[in-house]
């Protein structure tokens, strides 16, 4: 037999399997052939339009669709075989959890499909963070899923969206990407679904994943990744969204100095099924203004997680209150409204605070 060739094929074989468990069927696609890439529109600021080129500040968004973006992008036929499709319209702020049901079975629908080998989401930066994480929890697939915005509109002489959405299609394109969770990819950075966070109002150089960091860069037409979360994500997660029509009602508490209950009782009155307290430093607890009322309220079947207006740092269960005496939760590095999706999800799986808790240090 000859040895170069068996040789070879063992490579082949080797490359293939790696290719498989890292990602699926759509992972070992022939050297040379496009990726196919469907781009799913939400709306946003990268949909947007101004009354002038100039015009930065007071446009409005969510009014160009899914085809006009991808034809003001002609490069994009280079690096993917690219389709598009409007799922919904709206600007982020509006962003509600229908929306995300309704992506998210959609997502998963198509990433079933085998001629789909990964997915562009536009989408506003006000919440593309949280729709991102959530996206994180509930994708039943480890094809890429990449999740684009712009900070300018698509009108501005200096519109940032084109090479954002230009990125994005590399990135879900690329084998790199594969089985890395859900990214969030502007101004040539790729963040994690998990630690992205918008710092800044205005800037195009608005998101990061403060002390945790970058996954990596995209430069000169390709993704360059450094690191990867080590928290379970997509395939991995025990979430299954595909008969849900809705999710339980959850809030967030926002701690202050001079703060009161009445938010808190307001939530419970309202029907909540958990109460995320987003606490000062530690997750501290205001007593004796607040600390009694989420106590009243977990007696009654309200599940509270303590999270933080920090933004950095772990919660330290049993640190600034007495989690374990308190049946509270911790919401260890996660803020407090991306504890809320996980609690939301948490809460459609059981009640048990041990349980819920356990997933807070899994997700």
């Amino acid at each position: 037999m000859n040895r170069d060739l068996t040789f070879r094929h063992w490579i082949s074989a080797l490359c293939l399997g790696i290719a498989l468990l890292s990602g699926g069927c759509a992972t070992a696609r022939e050297s040379g052939k496009l990726a196919n890439v469907m781009i799913l529109a939400t709306g946003g600021t990268i949909a947007g339009t101004g009354a002038t080129s100039t015009t930065t500040v007071g446009y409005t968004a969510a009014t160009v669709g899914v085809a006009r973006l991808i034809e003001a992008v002609p490069e994009l036929k280079t690096v993917a075989n690219v389709k598009g499709e409007q799922v919904f319209q709206i600007a982020s702020e509006n962003m509600n959890n229908d929306y995300w049901l309704k992506l998210a079975k959609r997502i998963n629908e198509l990433l079933a499909q085998d001629d789909v080998d990964g997915i562009v989401i536009t989408h506003g930066t006000d919440t593309i963070e949280e729709t991102a994480y959530f996206l994180n929890l509930v994708v039943k697939s480890r094809k890429p899923v990449v999740i684009v915005g712009a900070m300018r509109p698509s009108t501005a002489i200096s519109a940032d969206g084109p090479v954002n959405l230009y990125n994005a299609t590399i990135l879900a394109a690329s084998e790199a990407a594969v089985g890395k969770g859900v990214l969030v990819v502007l101004n040539d950075q790729i963040n994690g679904a998990r630690e992205v966070t918008k710092t800044n109002t205005a800037n195009a150089d608005t998101f990061r994943s403060w002390e945790l960091g970058f996954l990596g860069y995209m430069q000169n037409n390709q993704p360059y990744f450094y690191r990867q979360s080590t928290r379970r994500h997509t395939a991995d997660t025990e979430f299954d969204v595909s008969k849900l029509d809705a999710l339980p009602a959850v809030d967030i508490v926002y701690g202050y100095a001079n703060m009161n209950r009445t938010a808190v009782d307001a939530f419970v009155a309202a029907g909540d099924k958990g109460i995320i307290h987003a606490g000062v430093g530690d997750g501290s607890l205001a007593r004796p203004a607040v600390e009694p009322a989420l106590i009243e309220a977990r007696k009654k079947g309200v599940v509270i997680v303590r999270s933080s207006r920090v933004g950095n740092g772990i919660v330290a269960r049993n640190g600034e209150a007495k989690d374990d005496d308190l049946d509270f939760v911790v919401s260890d590095t996660l803020n407090p409204q991306k504890a809320r999706i996980l609690l939301m999800l948490a809460l459609t799986k059981t009640s048990d605070t041990k349980e819920i808790q356990r997933m807070f240090y899994t997700y």
